[in-house]
């Protein structure tokens, strides 16, 4: 296993650490709105800086871009290596006790993303991914699903929860996929919903106004598996633009025939 990949794991467990003791106890978290129904904890915020610490204390010399910190100063100083990193996806489960969440951490090399593990501490499922290297749950190699039917694809996706999001638009986008496939997923946190495409555990997924952060390491765990991931046009840019397909190549295909009228203009 590549070192920086067995940095980032340690990294993600002691985060889910953090996470774990709070989550017995949800009634005494603080919780601040960021913006209408976007939700930021203190829990969050230790998470990451536990994060934060395993990866620099490794790679002092390293940039950070992360959900809750935001960059830090080194990072538009020509750094090779950044950490892209979300503490918490799910947040507005983890608040409800509603187990869909995990830990998301991925590094950019160059501008491509060389490794990547999302972790979910409810069920213990350790995804984990080294460009060229290929994509594993708790060790064990995953592939996407052979299943090249939209018919009978399950597709996950994201519902709009911030004022400001096109809900006609999602609407529109939800009755073209309901009439195309055998069934929409809404479970709350992309980073897992990327990670179960590649375990085969979901078909495909859409879903439009993300962060970095929330597709960073989920992305590679896709194309380790044998998918591929784009923008709704079927562009390999989604990283910053953050309107995102994943599914297997023929149901990625597919999934870009139905959405691609929804592409950014």
């Amino acid at each position: 296993m590549h070192p920086m990949l067995n940095t980032a794991i340690k990294a993600a467990r002691r985060a889910a650490a953090v996470i774990n003791r709070a989550s017995f106890d949800l009634d005494r978290i603080k919780v601040t709105e960021k913006k209408p129904n976007d939700f930021v904890t203190e829990v969050d915020q230790a998470a990451e800086q536990a994060i934060i610490e395993v990866l620099l204390n490794a790679y002092p010399d390293h940039a950070i871009l992360a959900e809750e910190s935001g960059a830090s100063a080194n990072l538009h100083d020509e750094k090779e290596f950044v950490w892209i990193i979300d503490p918490l996806d799910g947040t507005t489960n983890f608040i409800h006790g509603f187990p869909q969440y995990a830990v998301s951490i991925a590094l950019q090399h160059k501008g491509q993303i060389t490794q990547a593990v999302v972790y979910d501490p409810n069920r213990n499922d350790l995804f984990t991914a080294t460009k060229g290297a290929g994509a594993f749950l708790n060790e064990k190699r995953i592939r996407v699903t052979r299943r090249d039917k939209m018919a009978d694809a399950l597709i996950g996706t994201g519902f709009p929860f911030r004022q400001g999001d096109n809900i006609d638009q999602y609407m529109k986008m939800f009755k073209i996929m309901t009439q195309s496939c055998a069934g929409l997923r809404r479970p709350g946190s992309a980073a897992l919903d990327l990670a179960y495409v590649a375990a085969g555990r979901l078909d495909g997924f859409f879903e439009k106004g993300l962060q970095p952060w929330d597709i960073a390491a989920g992305s590679l765990l896709i194309t380790e598996a044998g998918g591929i991931v784009g923008t709704f046009e079927g562009e390999s840019d989604y990283l910053y633009k953050g309107d995102v397909l994943a599914g297997s190549p023929k149901i990625f295909a597919q999934l870009v025939s139905h959405l691609s009228e929804f592409a950014k203009k």
